[in-house]
C-alpha cells in the first residue's frame, strides 16, 4: 500500500483528495494536516466521509509526514515551496496542487504570484504533471507540479492541433468559464451566493495567473513561443470548467481524426463525435476531459470545446492520476467513477 499524507486538507481540493483516495485500492491515508483544525476528526468536518476516513487533522509540526511514501500539498500558493524540500530530502515524493513549481522562469513566477520563491533549486527538478503530455517523465519524478484547472482544459484542447502543425500558433484564443469552487473554500465577496448566483462575468482580462502557465505549456508543444489571449469567466456553477478555444487553420487535415488519434489511448480524455457539444455536467465529479472540435461554416477557424471538473481532472483527480503513474499503479485506480447526474 502507498502511504499517503495530505497537507492542507480542509479545502475543496483537500476533501476531493480524501474522497478519491478513500476509494483507492492501493492507497492508505496515513496523515492529514491542518494547523487551525488539529484534533478535529475529518468526518466531523466533512460528514460525506463518515465511515470511510477515520483520521483526525494533525498539526503539520508533529504529523509524521516523513513516514509517508507521497505527500500531497492542497495548500495556498507559497506553502509547498516552504515545506516540500524537507520531505523531498527525506525521500518522500511530493505532488503540489498549488502553483509553486509550475512555472520554470522564477522571475516570471515571482511577478505573477507576488512573492519571492523559497526553493528555486527545486523548480527545474519538478515535472509538470499533465499525464497526456509528460507521462514518461512523471514515472520517475520526485516532485510533481500538478497543473492548474484552466491550464488543463486549455492545453488538452489545443495540444493535438499544435503537435500536428495545422494551426497558426501566434493567434490562439482561449475563452474559459469556471464554477465558483475554483476560488477555493473561503469567504470572499465575489463568491457569495447573492453575488455569484444569477450572474456571469469575465475577470482577469488584463492578465490571469494561469496565463504564463498555459503559454509555457503551449510554447513547449510548439517548440516556439505562442501568442495567446486568455479570458476567464466566473459562472454560477459550483464545479466545472468550459473552455472554448479558437485557432486559425494553416494546413488542411482531418481535424476530427487528429483528435481521435492523439487521445485514442488516453483513459481520461474523451473525444466526442463530430458536431457534439460537451457539457460540464457530463464530467461532474469525474476525472475526465471531454472535448469536441468544430469548423463553423467550413471557414478558416477551428473551435475546440473542452470541459472538465475543476476539482477533479483540474486538481485532485489529476494529482491521484499522477500518483498512480509514479508508483506503477493502474492509472485508473481510484478514478474510474462515473460522472454524477443530474
Amino acid at each position: 500500500m502507498i502511504k499517503v499524507g495530505i497537507v492542507g486538507g480542509t479545502g475543496y481540493t483537500g476533501v476531493e483528495l480524501l474522497r478519491l483516495l478513500a476509494q483507492h485500492p492501493g492507497a492508505e491515508l496515513s496523515a492529514i494536516t491542518s494547523r487551525g483544525d488539529a484534533g478535529t476528526a475529518v468526518a466531523d468536518m466533512f460528514p460525506s466521509l463518515r465511515g470511510r476516513v477515520g483520521l483526525k487533522f494533525e498539526d503539520p509540526a508533529t504529523a509524521n509526514l516523513k513516514g509517508c511514501d507521497v505527500v500531497f500539498f492542497a495548500t495556498p500558493n507559497g506553502v509547498a515551496m516552504q515545506q516540500a524540500p524537507a520531505l523531498l530530502d527525506a525521500g518522500v515524493r511530493v505532488v503540489d496542487l498549488a502553483a509553486d513549481f509550475r512555472i520554470t522562469d522564477i522571475s516570471e513566477w515571482e511577478k505573477w504570484y507576488g512573492m519571492q520563491h523559497a526553493c528555486p533549486e527545486w523548480v527545474n527538478k519538478a515535472v509538470y504533471g499533465l499525464p497526456e503530455l509528460n507521462r514518461e517523465s512523471i514515472r520517475d519524478a520526485r516532485l510533481i507540479a500538478n497543473p492548474g484547472c484552466y491550464p488543463t482544459a486549455v492545453q488538452l484542447g489545443f495540444m493535438p492541433l499544435i503537435e500536428a502543425g495545422v494551426i497558426d500558433c501566434s493567434h490562439l484564443v482561449a475563452d474559459a468559464k469556471s464554477g465558483v469552487s475554483g476560488a477555493g473554500r473561503k469567504a470572499e465577496t465575489h463568491i457569495l451566493f447573492s453575488e455569484a448566483s444569477d450572474n456571469f462575468k469575465a475577470y482577469g482580462v488584463q492578465g490571469h495567473r494561469h496565463l504564463p502557465e498555459i503559454r509555457q505549456g503551449l510554447s513547449a508543444m510548439a517548440a516556439n513561443s505562442v501568442g495567446l489571449t486568455f479570458v476567464p469567466h466566473l459562472t454560477p456553477l459550483i464545479r466545472g470548467i468550459h473552455a472554448t478555444l479558437y485557432a486559425r487553420i494553416t494546413k488542411e487535415a482531418d481535424f476530427q481524426e487528429i483528435f481521435e488519434a492523439r487521445y485514442a489511448a488516453e483513459p481520461f480524455v474523451d473525444v466526442l463525435p463530430p458536431k457534439s457539444h460537451p457539457e460540464t455536467r457530463s464530467v461532474r465529479s469525474a476525472n475526465m476531459c471531454r472535448m469536441a472540435v468544430h469548423r463553423p461554416q467550413g471557414g478558416d477557424t477551428l473551435v475546440v470545446l473542452s470541459v472538465i471538473d475543476n476539482l477533479v481532472k483540474g486538481a485532485a483527480g489529476q494529482a491521484v492520476q499522477n500518483m498512480n503513474i509514479m508508483f506503477g499503479c493502474d492509472e485508473k485506480a481510484g478514478l474510474w467513477q462515473l460522472p454524477v447526474l443530474p
